[in-house]
């Protein structure tokens, strides 16, 4: 049997990333399992794409990842422009209103799910301590006194110390713990696309509240290129999707009030549920969950995979300053993980569910007064500045690896 002291289930961003992050502030031997496999870039946009925000891109920086991605494709934003079809009301951030305290450029980037994978895989390749299974998926989990015995169809079994689950929202390791899921139905679809549009993007992350639910329109590497993630209710997804491509893109280009000109559909779309999902313990004996595997929410503010990134770069903190002698974690030792996650996460779902709340359809007069709210607010530079850099991460307790020239 082969032995390694940590076995991550889940090689998508969130698990690369935790796997690279732990041996950078640690000397732990890491093992990988997904048959999920690389897929090379088509010529064109991939439709799932990410935002990712200021401590995400210096996680990415302090791993070594962060030139790769920018050697293959990306897109930075420097405005956001956000409005209220229903109230008429809007509110604008720009990089330039923080750049005198933070020395800000962007305000994050929008960077393609394959393009971010392919970069964190090949640096994890590049490790003698990380090693991959990507031939079979796991059967099973066994918890012995000290170690856990994951076991293959036909490979051989693994032993490790601790086993980290970074594998979604449908997570497996979470299922074969029994850990306990808290979840809610958003009652959206979201509809991802990538489309054309006549008047550029503008280096400008989009997005419109419209009375069924949240439009973005986020910038890529080329100029008049935007995904699209569109919100809204199941039934209304449903009609979206079957209408024609020239269709579709005519009730894109209107309801997003053509600000950016006319829209033309470039890609297929894809449809997904939003839920969600919140687990009641994000670590349990020898286990310990990442990402969407521990947490999903609303896309409405771009910050799924934020937050994953930053349980990437908290659980390898917290193994790098335990105490547990021959790196024998126990629940006591990963407590400080669970309290540090799971208040973030908690409060980044309070903070979801009150937008959609805030933005659902009203009577006439209280959208009118929401969107007198949210003009006078676009004047109050100070709390401007306080959501901005909320969302780009800038607090005041970031795991160290999310800050600059910290390792």
């Amino acid at each position: 049997m082969q032995k390694f002291d940590i076995l991550i289930v889940g090689g998508g961003m969130v698990g690369l990333t935790t796997a690279l992050a732990i041996r950078k502030l640690t000397s732990l031997s890491v093992a990988i399992v997904d048959t999920t496999q690389l897929t090379p870039l088509s010529d064109t946009p991939e439709t799932r794409v990410s935002a990712i925000n200021i401590a995400s891109q210096q996680l990415f920086a302090n791993l070594g990842v962060w030139e790769n991605i920018t050697n293959q494709r990306l897109q930075a934003y420097q405005h956001m422009h956000v409005w209220d079809q229903a109230g008429n009301g809007h509110i604008d951030f720009s990089s330039d209103e923080l750049n005198n305290n933070y020395q800000l450029e962007q305000l994050g980037w929008i960077i393609e799910n394959n393009v971010i994978r392919q970069a964190l895989w090949q640096k994890a390749e590049q490790d003698s301590g990380i090693e991959f299974f990507t031939q079979e998926n796991l059967t099973s989990l066994s918890m012995g006194d000290s170690e856990v015995f994951a076991s293959f169809t036909n490979h051989t079994p693994l032993i490790a110390k601790l086993v980290i689950g970074a594998d979604g929202a449908h997570s497996w390791v979470r299922k074969q713990m029994q850990m306990n899921l808290t979840f809610s139905d958003y009652d959206h679809h979201a509809i991802v696309a990538t489309v054309e549009c006549s008047q550029g993007h503008n280096n400008t992350a989009w997005q419109v509240f419209l009375p069924t639910g949240p439009l973005a329109l986020l910038p890529l590497f080329s100029e008049n290129m935007c995904s699209i993630v569109w919100s809204t209710s199941p039934q209304e997804a449903q009609r979206l999707i079957k209408l024609s491509a020239d269709d579709f893109a005519k009730e894109l280009t209107a309801q997003s009030d053509a600000k950016l000109g006319n829209v033309t559909l470039k890609s297929e779309r894809f449809t997904f549920p939003l839920t969600m999902r919140f687990a009641q313990d994000f670590v349990q004996n020898k286990v310990v969950l990442v990402g969407d595997a521990a947490h999903t929410i609303h896309p409405l503010a771009g910050q799924g995979v934020n937050l994953g990134l930053l349980d990437a770069a908290s659980i390898a903190q917290t193994l790098a300053e335990s105490n547990e002698t021959d790196h024998c974690f126990t629940e006591k030792s990963l407590a400080s993980y669970q309290r540090w996650r799971k208040a973030e996460a908690s409060d980044m779902i309070a903070a979801m569910a009150l937008i959609k709340k805030v933005f659902e359809p009203h009577h006439p007069i209280i959208n009118t007064i929401r969107g007198m709210g949210m003009s006078a607010l676009n004047q109050l530079s100070p709390v401007k500045s306080l959501l901005i850099k909320h969302a780009l991460g800038l607090k005041t307790y970031q795991p160290k690896l999310t800050l600059k020239n910290k390792s």
